[in-house]
């Protein structure tokens, strides 16, 4: 019996009548984390991991083609068993696109332990049914760390992809090497790189913060986007914005999303989301700390030349909201997804940036929450239940 008809499963969870009614994606006898989803019309994706020892593990993928209702039977994308890298910002990052007449092509980037630390991409052009063989996206034998990456296809089925890297620290003293943040100086030696297909991987800037996710769009016209957190003077972890109108050619300087006032001697480990709408307005948001509150704000551009002056996502009532992620629906309707600590229970919620009604709960001892706007409304996707068995939710959001 093939491997994977034997440890896969994919189960529908029924809630109580009252409640909304929840997929369930998991590998049977395994913990699932870490889900990734993304959404074109009716075509849903969703990627995450699932550890085989420690902390590493493999990346599944399971589709679906009406809107998140129903999934196809997971598949294992990476080809090297056990070498995905498990961690809530080290997500796999899954995208779509869309042909007609064809099934959609999906790719999947993660980052790996396979001898050296990359980032792989692997794609289907089935659908999801099978993959190809991966490809690393940086240079053969770059050394150090690196990954926190983030994908994307543009409208002609371009992969752009953006990730952190540190071979800037190869060759240094063990404490540079190992992580801790000694200030803006380290931070130095730590890049934002950029890839699309076919091309070379590009440095585009340094002293990014060491270990927060990365964030990317693509716009209407091919415009792309990228945020990530950047160390600015006196260890102030800002947002960072970068843009290219034409095709990842050149991208514009870098720009300093918004003075936050957080200083702080490490890594936040939380990193920022974003999407853009059909009018082109960026949609930003990210966890700071204010006021010694931990906070999520949103911000949006027209342009990417400036931000607007970011709000407060309303949380639960927490100590320290995190993880955040957005998304906008071909309505322009907004939707931010977040964790918290509330009661003491870690528990995911969504809620629309400046709306007057409370946040919705997802649900308790739930991490991580991701979303994706689809043709009839939006899907979440979130890591549920005990560390050692836990599974993917996946919700319909009308």
């Amino acid at each position: 019996m093939n491997h994977l008809t034997m440890v896969l499963v994919l189960a529908l969870v029924a809630q109580a009548a009252s409640a909304p009614s929840d997929t369930t994606l998991a590998i049977a006898g395994r913990a699932n984390a870490t889900p990734w989803v993304a959404a074109s019309g009716a075509t849903v994706a969703v990627a995450w991991t699932v550890v085989t020892e420690g902390r590493n593990g493999d990346v599944y993928v399971a589709m679906s083609g009406d809107g998140g209702a129903t999934f196809a039977t997971p598949v294992r994308v990476n080809t090297v068993a056990g070498e995905v890298r498990i961690n809530g910002e080290l997500a796999p990052r899954v995208t779509i696109f869309e042909r007609r007449g064809q099934a959609p092509i999906v790719s999947v980037t993660w980052n790996a332990k396979d001898g050296l630390m990359q980032v792989k991409a692997a794609r289907s052009i089935d659908g999801g049914k099978t993959f190809a063989a991966p490809a690393a996206l940086q240079a053969a034998g770059a050394p150090a760390d690196r990954g926190w990456q983030a994908s994307a296809f543009d409208g002609k089925g371009t992969l752009h992809s953006f990730w952190l890297d540190h071979r800037g620290m190869a060759g240094g003293d063990r404490a540079a090497m190992s992580g801790d943040h000694d200030g803006v100086a380290t931070a130095q030696r730590s890049s934002l790189y950029y890839r699309a297909d076919g091309g070379a991987e590009r440095e585009l800037f340094k002293g990014v913060c060491y270990c927060c996710k990365t964030a990317m769009a693509i716009g209407a016209k091919g415009e792309i986007y990228a945020a990530w957190r950047h160390v600015f003077a006196g260890n102030m972890p800002d947002m960072g914005f970068t843009m290219s109108r034409d095709g990842g050619k050149t991208f514009s300087p870098l720009l300093r999303v918004n003075q936050d006032g957080w200083s702080i001697h490490g890594c936040p480990d939380d990193g920022p989301a974003m999407a853009v709408d059909a009018k082109g307005t960026i949609h930003l948001a990210w966890p700071t700390v204010q006021n010694e509150q931990g906070v999520i704000l949103y911000a949006t551009s027209r342009d990417g030349v400036a931000f607007s002056t970011p709000m407060r996502v309303r949380p639960l009532g927490g100590p320290k909201p995190s993880h955040p992620q957005v998304a906008v629906d071909a309505t322009g309707r907004v939707m931010v997804a977040w964790d918290e600590s509330a009661n003491g229970v870690r528990t995911a919620a969504i809620t629309t940036p400046g709306g007057s009604g409370a946040p919705v709960v997802l649900g308790p001892a739930t991490t991580y929450p991701m979303l994706a706007a689809t043709h009839a409304g939006f899907i979440a996707a979130w890591t549920s239940g005990p560390a050692d068995r836990s599974v993917i939710n996946v919700r319909r959001i009308r």
